[in-house]
């Protein structure tokens, strides 16, 4: 893989050996302003309002007969008398790394050729955020979840999502009604399957809250505890369950790596126990939050050892392929200079409001704009900015990154299956 002409060569942090190499990608250039590049490199748009996680819930609660949802993925044609929809998002599961995991996951690629279609995960392509809009069915700048990380607006403080319990509160964080709260306000029978220590987390309770909680650690006790939520009771029913091993695997090992290709393998374990059990009038509806890349070790910038990038820089947060920068008064011009210089065409740096204007959020109220930092600063390619002495460690020796939005990233599928 070429560099960016004139792309000044990062500072090589430390990364495992198997970052060294080239990324599951299908192949493509790097990123130039105004040359093209390969596919899965090349940005894609969020689709919200059609083609999005978001228009997910909805459309399943349209089948359900929920007074008020909108089909906005044309969900009931295909599904009509179904009165049980189970919903499952596979963590890093993206579309272009389906061709990739075919060879593990036979059960899961013959859905995907003959039912799957392509959505967009919203933006940031991260799990707080995709989680969130999948739960609310509105777009990020709605529900306030921007990012794996945001500064809490007044303070210094960097929330991070994932280990988020109750300051801020999950009600005022996240303000949007559930699409779980308005299936059971409607009479549906809800149930939210996932890993035990999820149980009432910050980020559990600002997607899901209003459904039943059942902690399942596995794949076995996660297609068991679904299953028998999908046949319990008579009347309509919703089921959704998470399953994280893919992206973890890809983040620690690599897109394609053996830990990766025995995760996937797990995923058609699973998939082929959910399709077997499903009762005559249930669906299944099969997801993810996001895809991933491998990001090798001489793409990685650390804003913690080049002064260029600190200078200004009061608070970072995001993450590694979409950095939010919240800068000292008066400073926003000189850091999206120094940003731009340093970066050159491995991101594309634009003040607040530009990022804002180009619709990646959806619309942003004025009580969210000040998660999102003065400066956004949007990786491109293969390119990540760590903060190696700010940040955990562990981010450093990560392998596979997503949070951008190129192709690879923001691809995600939807696999739709009847009893």
């Amino acid at each position: 893989m070429t560099d960016p002409p004139g792309t000044p060569t990062p500072t090589p942090t430390p990364a495992p050996a198997a970052s060294a190499r080239q990324p599951v990608l299908g192949g493509g250039p790097s990123y130039t302003p105004g040359v093209k590049r390969g596919p899965l490199l090349t940005p894609v748009a969020p689709g919200y309002g059609g083609g999005s996680l978001g228009d997910l819930l909805p459309s399943a609660l349209a089948v359900l007969g929920v007074p008020g949802a909108a089909d906005l993925l044309g969900l009931t044609a295909g599904l009509a008398g179904v009165r049980r929809v189970a919903v499952l998002l596979v963590d890093g599961l993206g579309w272009h790394q389906i061709p990739t995991a075919a060879p593990y996951a036979p059960t899961l690629a013959g859905l995907a050729a003959t039912t799957g279609r392509q959505l967009t995960c919203s933006f940031p392509s991260t799990t707080p955020t995709s989680l969130v809009t999948l739960g609310t069915g509105a777009a990020p700048g709605a529900h306030g979840v921007l990012g794996f990380t945001l500064r809490v607006p007044g303070t210094d403080r960097v929330l991070n999502h994932i280990d988020w319990t109750d300051d801020p509160s999950p009600l005022r964080w996240q303000p949007v009604t559930t699409q779980l709260e308005r299936a059971r306000a409607a009479g549906v029978a809800v149930t939210v399957v996932s890993r035990p220590e999820f149980a009432g987390t910050g980020l559990t309770l600002a997607a899901n809250r209003g459904g039943d909680y059942r902690g399942a650690a596995g794949i076995d006790a996660l297609a068991v505890t679904m299953l028998a939520a999908l046949a319990a009771g008579s009347g309509p029913t919703l089921v959704s369950g998470y399953h994280p091993d893919v992206d973890r695997n890809g983040h620690l090992s690599g897109v394609d790596s053996t830990p990766w290709r025995t995760a996937v393998a797990e995923v058609d374990a699973l998939l082929a126990r959910l399709v077997d059990g499903l009762p005559p009038d249930a669906a299944l509806l099969v997801t993810a939050d996001h895809g991933q890349l491998d990001v090798p070790a001489g793409h990685r910038f650390d804003l913690d050892t080049d002064p260029r990038l600190r200078a200004g820089v009061r608070v970072v947060a995001g993450e590694p392929r979409v950095r939010y920068l919240h800068v000292a008064p008066g400073a926003t011009a000189d850091v999206v200079a120094a940003w731009s210089g340093v970066l050159g065409g491995a991101a594309r740096v634009l003040t607040r409001a530009e990022a804002v204007a180009a619709g990646w959020f959806g619309p942003v109220p004025e009580e969210h704009l000040g998660r999102l930092g003065d400066v956004v600063v949007i990786c491109n390619d293969t390119y990540a900015v760590l903060a190696s002495r700010s940040e955990s460690p562990v981010l450093s020796r990560l392998v596979a990154f997503h949070g951008a939005d190129t192709a690879a990233e923001m691809a995600i599928p939807l696999l739709v299956l009847r009893g």
